[in-house]
């Protein structure tokens, strides 16, 4: 990656409803870490993408607010960083045109996550659904973005922006755009369901109980944490003893991931202790670090004019970033301005 560029980091999140202590662990924490580095940090509430499956105006409308709630009560700052939605930047959707015919259809095709959300009846999905990602590889490019956090499903998604970073330089003979670097690290950059520790904690599974939400309450978080579902064994003091205990695993990775140790550090402190031993340890942990997030998203809900403010002046700064490099990127491709 050429050394001329400014490091910053972008990372969006889908405003699809309903946080999940997924996205605080495997997202929102480190985006709040990366504010302390040297870097410019972007962060997005991404509603074009929302629109890829069909959501109701008022719900849209509710989530990208309580999303924005949720980023500024877990500690991002809106002056430390960039803080808006998507669609008050009309620049990525413009970038994301060029990309669409940078993009190649085998490259989308290829894409897993399509087929996973398009299930069986791929011929009724959205064109937006297929596409997106070229706009994704916009939103990150858009700023010429040089990290992005990343859970291992944005993965293949990354690889693509960089895909199309190198084709567009290539094609038009400049070194414009980064090859971004993806950030992923972090004991739970991928957190299980507690019902089922193969399957990933999902806002849309049907049981309530499988999931940590965001707005959950602290009787309601150690209720939770309390009922998850474990083996009968102890808990092993090497990390080789988690082989074949999804689920010890799990809360094993959570702990970690609450207390910023290694699940190597935490087998070391709580190896050879029973679940009804290290329940209420993790349960404490979690009360600790998500209750106050709770409650102050429940504040900012109150008068939702605050968000939209700062997401206006969030849009505004994004602006400022994005106009330039749009209009370089029209410039190399041949636009008449």
């Amino acid at each position: 990656m050429s050394s001329a560029f400014t490091p910053r980091v972008f990372s969006g999140i889908q405003p699809s409803g309903g946080l999940t202590l997924g996205n605080y662990l495997g997202a929102i924490k480190r985006f709040v870490d990366m504010q302390a580095d040297d870097f410019e940090t972007i962060y997005c509430m991404v509603d074009l993408h929302a629109i890829t499956v069909w959501q109701d105006p008022e719900v849209l409308r509710r989530n990208t607010r309580e999303l924005c709630a949720g980023f500024i009560a877990s500690g991002i700052d809106p002056e430390k960083s960039i803080l808006f939605n998507q669609s008050q930047v009309p620049e990525h959707a413009q970038l994301g045109w060029i990309f669409n015919t940078v993009a190649r259809m085998g490259w989308l095709n290829r894409m897993t996550q399509f087929k996973d959300k398009a299930g069986k009846n791929r011929e009724n999905a959205s064109v937006g659904l297929f596409a997106y990602p070229a706009l994704m590889a916009a939103d990150i490019l858009i700023y010429h973005a040089t990290h992005v956090p990343v859970g291992e499903d944005q993965k293949q998604h990354l690889e693509l922006t960089r895909d199309i970073a190198a084709k567009f330089n290539h094609d038009y003979g400049v070194d414009f755009f980064p090859i971004t670097e993806p950030v992923i690290e972090g004991a739970a950059t991928r957190v299980m369901s507690l019902r089922d520790g193969s399957k990933k904690m999902s806002k849309s599974d049907p049981s309530d109980m499988s999931r940590i939400n965001m707005t959950d309450d602290a009787d309601m978080i150690a209720q939770k944490i309390r009922k998850a579902r474990t083996d009968p064994d102890a808990l092993p003091s090497e990390i080789k003893g988690l082989d074949d205990r999804p689920e010890a695993r799990n809360l094993v990775n959570i702990y970690a991931g609450f207390a910023d140790l290694s699940p190597e550090q935490v087998l070391a402190e709580v190896g050879g202790k029973q679940f009804s031993e290290f329940k209420p340890m993790l349960a404490d942990q979690a009360v600790a670090k998500l209750a106050p997030i709770s409650i102050e998203m429940a504040r900012l809900m109150e008068d939702t004019s605050e968000i939209d403010r700062i997401l206006h002046r969030g849009a505004e700064r994004a602006r400022a970033v994005a106009a330039p490099i749009l209009k370089q990127t029209y410039d190399i491709v041949g636009m008449v301005s």
